[in-house]
């Protein structure tokens, strides 16, 4: 982007800025010229449409004229006239989602360097509690699923907020929020340094987050329950194999964790943790007595699943389970990760850097907070 900035003899934040305000003033534009072509059969048909239909816990979403209509028969769904929107992605919102996370990523970068911030490792540490609260808020969201949509603990439309994709925009905003005010609170001399602020921060909204779904057991909300010992195992189990991995690279082969360092052991345990509390939530929840096995909530997860099921005797599988390959893939993907951050990309761009390593750490312990709790709390 800085060298079409120089050529359009402009600083790439406002190259940034101006195509991100032009795309959204041409979708504005579009939406109320030609409202069917460009908001329903694009903007409400890929992204909108999915999130009203999982909202409401229909089948799909139509929307005939203005109006939008909730079904739940496959059957109507099937023989509805276009646009007919269902829950969760398609090949273009996917499309959209990653470009928009791009676009966004060079807009973060653009922003640390114009608050000077986000050069040292301080940042990543102080937005790990950011991540467990994304897990904890998909939690939220599960624990809303699980009952009648009459005794929703959340109705439509705020919990859309914590649907799948918006619920990234969510917490993206409330880490941004925090961002913001902790470095203003250092600017005036409020606190001596933002990143304590900020780590506290999201230590304060995961906490928030974890009392309302503690409440839902106090409360006896249905379909909520508390097994304490998937929790204790999860993290036991986490630390454990991060302790034997990081005592293999550490013994082994050093030269693996020479640019992350201590960044390293987060991100192998952030992904173990995703990596056991599958194993435990799919395949030993009944063993430690905490209800029934949960299903599997992501493809991968499925798939690993059923390749190991066709290969290893049930014999074999009804001592072992078929969850545990997941978690040496995690262990040797987060190790990989780890070695490809060599010490020089540090020095080349190093807030760009402290954002991918936090993004890494983020596909890991995010969803695994989730599997966490979700089996934690039976839901």
């Amino acid at each position: 982007m800085s060298t079409v900035a120089a050529r359009f003899d402009t600083s790439p934040e406002r190259l940034w800025v101006g195509t991100v305000s032009t795309t959204v003033a041409v979708l504005v534009i579009g939406s109320l010229i030609a409202p069917e072509a460009v908001y329903d059969s694009f903007l409400w048909h890929y992204f909108w449409g999915p999130v009203q239909a999982d909202a409401n816990s229909a089948v799909c979403a139509v929307r005939p004229g203005s109006t939008v209509q909730y079904l739940t028969s496959t059957v109507t769904c099937a023989n509805a006239a276009e646009p007919v929107a269902y829950p969760g992605y398609t090949l273009v919102s996917e499309i959209g989602y990653m470009i928009t996370l791009l676009v966004a990523l060079i807009g973060i970068v653009f922003l640390l360097r114009q608050l000077n911030i986000g050069s040292d490792r301080q940042l990543f540490y102080a937005l790990t509690p950011f991540v467990f609260f994304g897990g904890a808020l998909r939690v939220i969201e599960d624990a809303n699923d699980a009952i009648p949509s009459a005794d929703a603990l959340i109705s439509y439309p705020l919990n859309t907020l914590v649907i799948s994709p918006i619920i990234y925009f969510t917490v993206f905003a409330v880490t941004l929020a925090a961002v913001g005010l902790t470095v203003w609170a250092e600017r005036r001399g409020i606190v001596g340094r933002y990143d304590r602020l900020l780590f506290i921060t999201g230590i304060g909204v995961l906490t928030l987050a974890l009392g309302y779904l503690i409440s839902l057991v106090v409360t006896s909300a249905p379909s909520v329950e508390f097994y304490p010992q998937v929790l204790l195992s999860v993290l036991t189990g986490a630390t454990l194999v991060t302790g034997v991995t990081w005592w293999a690279i550490k013994t082994l082969a050093p030269s693996i964790n020479r640019g992350t360092e201590l960044i390293g052991l987060v991100i192998i345990w952030g992904h173990a943790v995703d990596g056991v509390a599958n194993v435990i939530g799919l395949d030993w929840m009944r063993a430690i007595g905490a209800g029934p096995n949960l299903v599997p909530k992501h493809p991968v997860n499925q798939l690993v699943v059923d390749v190991t099921g066709s290969i290893l005797p049930v014999s074999v599988l009804s001592i072992t389970g078929d969850t545990w390959p997941f978690l040496i893939i995690k262990l040797l993907a987060a190790t990989f990760v780890i070695w490809v951050f060599e010490p020089e990309i540090f020095e080349e761009s190093p807030r760009y850097t402290m954002l991918l390593l936090i993004a890494v750490l983020a596909v890991g312990l995010g969803p695994g907070t989730r599997d966490m709790l979700r089996a934690t709390f039976g839901v």
